[in-house]
């Protein structure tokens, strides 16, 4: 059964009460975006939820191979495994925001690929050799949890291929196109096996934005918008680096890619949030009655997806509304899926 999980931001203060209400509401999972000049540290708010929950996966999604060494991200991310009874994920992409507001530009593919293999073994209590130093997590090795899985978001062909090669889940932010899924699926299980490794043994999601909404002149759409704008941002930046899926209408998107506004980074009134119609968004994203929902998250799940990552409201949306949008989705949308499978 496709298990889902939210994503939101680690905002202090609320993320142990939003994260018991997440759980009694039926979600399988809470991540955390990671971007320390917009919001707060997931680290600390990933440990406060632990303690008030019992079932829920929890992670950053996602951090980066450069704000932050590999020991320090695994001795982190460890902890939270510790203090939550083994229920840790670590979400890694090449970086955004968290990196464009401090001046510093994207990992390339070859930096990601070693800090994931340097992260697996940190978390694995092995050695680790970085610039001629070898070092451990000497307190990991003699933990009794197991290794906290690590989870590679990816858009392009490349990314897709090295997320499969080294990392033991990826989730693919491509939109809600059943077709690109299905591409990103085809393209991660070759590379897998191509790496000599069971082809079966990797986990595979996609990142989606969503909203359940009455009717078409309800106002989920606008709450999503700078959300979607984030994520086809992505897709064009991998059709500028000719890695997208093939025979897709990516205007959009690398119209989007061109004119995005880190300093507005996830806002409604960023320049590129306003080059995406309502047509755009609901194509894009999963928006529209629970129904509508629920048959195209079905869709998308007998993809073979193993996870799905509810992106939700953005981040400027006032606090009570964002929780009762994400509410709504849960009651009204997760029962129907979960109702869908045996």
């Amino acid at each position: 059964m496709t298990r889902f999980l939210l994503h939101t931001f680690p905002v202090p203060t609320r993320v142990a009460a939003m994260a018991e209400v997440c759980e009694g509401d039926g979600w399988d999972g809470v991540l955390l975006a990671d971007s320390q000049n917009l919001v707060g540290d997931p680290y600390c708010e990933l440990t406060l939820a632990a303690s008030v929950t019992d079932r829920l996966e929890l992670g950053p999604f996602v951090t980066n191979p450069v704000t932050r060494h590999p020991a320090v991200t695994a001795s982190a991310i460890a902890t939270v495994q510790e203090e939550s009874g083994g229920r840790a994920v670590v979400g890694i992409g090449r970086g955004d925001s968290s990196l464009a507001l401090i001046g510093r530009p994207r990992a390339t593919l070859d930096q990601l690929g070693t800090y994931v293999d340097q992260l697996r073994h940190y978390l694995s209590g092995e050695p680790v050799e970085i610039e001629g130093h070898e070092s451990r997590l000497a307190w990991v090795a003699e933990s009794s949890q197991p290794r906290v899985p690590i989870d590679v978001v990816a858009s392009g062909r490349r990314s897709i291929s090295l997320a499969a090669a080294c990392a033991d889940r990826v989730t693919f932010a491509l939109g809600a196109s059943p077709d690109r899924i299905r591409w990103a699926i085809d393209t991660a299980r070759a590379a897998r096996s191509r790496a000599g490794l069971p082809s079966e043994t990797l986990k595979v999601g996609a990142c989606l934005v969503a909203a359940v909404t009455s009717d078409r002149d309800d106002d989920a759409a606008g709450m999503v918008r700078a959300n979607v704008g984030i994520f086809a941002r992505f897709l064009g930046q991998a059709a500028a680096a000719g890695g997208a899926p093939d025979a897709t209408d990516l205007r959009t998107e690398e119209a989007v890619a061109a004119a995005y506004n880190q300093e507005r980074h996830g806002l409604a009134s960023a320049p590129q949030t306003a080059l995406l119609d309502d047509d755009f968004v609901r194509d894009f994203a999963v928006v529209g009655s629970a129904d509508h929902c629920v048959e195209r998250l079905t869709q998308l799940a007998d993809t073979g997806l193993d996870h799905i990552v509810v992106v939700g409201p953005s981040r400027d949306v006032d606090a009570r509304e964002a929780l009762a949008l994400t509410r709504r989705f849960a009651t009204e949308v997760l029962p129907g899926l979960r109702e869908t499978k045996p």
